[in-house]
């Protein structure tokens, strides 16, 4: 029979605890680190994690803060230390992401971000299977051509050179489990909380945390 000791107790059993990993990841231009930037200043829940890289910053970027910028060296001792939850190679840079930080953070309940390409979605997953995994696109091929104008900052070959990569990551989607158009940047944040929090409420994934 049902009562207040029985229904406690199931909601303990069944409810998840801690955080959720929440890969997001797009092609150039596709706006994950504007629409990151805009989930976690509007969700307490959701934190961002700063991966290593070895590009050099971009105009405004900070250390620490945007990325931790290290030497390809460094980022090559750190591999073999294991210091990384996942790290690829993407236009000749190296992009990892501190594996102790992220770990604390889920924890502590925190759905932990991760803006990172589809070789590192793919580590993750292989890692985490209850990982969560979006993919971000642009509304249309002319609107990513559009955005990637407007940063006014990168010459044409190395322009071609994101299209190319882009047009591999695409054959990715079929690995991915949400697919978000950012259209609209309240839309795309929307949709993104929306995921996360069903995701939070899969009776399946508590079942396997248990």
């Amino acid at each position: 029979m049902l009562n207040n000791a029985v229904f406690n107790s199931a909601m303990k059993k069944w409810s998840r605890s801690g955080g959720r990993l929440v890969v997001i990841s797009s092609p150039t231009a596709g706006g994950k680190t504007t629409v990151c930037a805009e989930l976690i200043k509007s969700d307490s829940t959701c934190v961002r994690s700063i991966s290593c890289t070895t590009r050099r910053p971009r105009k405004g970027e900070k250390d620490g803060v945007d990325y931790y910028f290290i030497g390809e060296n460094v980022f090559r001792e750190r591999i073999k230390q294991g210091f990384f939850l996942e790290w690829a190679k993407v236009h000749d840079s190296y992009y990892g992401t501190p594996g102790l930080r992220a770990k604390a953070l889920l924890k502590k309940g925190k759905n932990v971000i991760l803006t990172i390409d589809v070789k590192g979605g793919r580590q993750v997953k292989k890692n985490f299977k209850d990982a969560c995994l979006i993919f971000i696109l642009p509304p249309s091929f002319k609107e990513m051509l559009k955005r990637i104008k407007m940063r006014g900052t990168e010459s044409r070959p190395v322009v071609n050179l994101r299209l190319s990569t882009a047009e591999k990551e695409l054959r990715e989607l079929p690995a991915y489990e949400y697919l978000v158009i950012n259209d609209s940047l309240n839309d795309a944040v929307c949709s993104i909380k929306a995921i996360i929090k069903a995701e939070n409420s899969k009776i399946k994934h508590a079942k396997e945390a248990h």
